[in-house]
């Protein structure tokens, strides 16, 4: 499955355990440096789920509104 078929959730569990990793302190730099890597895309694809969530509030209250 590709980043872009992720849902909302998968996404962020998967940054939740990438934060994780990367807290703990365990990782040797390189794989630091992967996981700092899946994590920015990962945010990211959050990130535009959360924008289309507001997107389609907006236009619901909008068309709610008669605007």
């Amino acid at each position: 499955m590709s980043d872009e078929q992720l849902s909302y959730e998968a996404a962020r569990e998967q940054l939740v355990q990438v934060v994780h990793q990367l807290e703990s302190g365990s990782v040797p730099l390189s794989e630091s440096m992967a996981l700092w890597e899946r994590g920015e895309k990962l945010a990211a694809l959050c990130q535009s789920w959360l924008d289309g969530a507001k997107a389609t509030i907006d236009a619901g209250r909008a068309e709610a509104s008669g605007n």
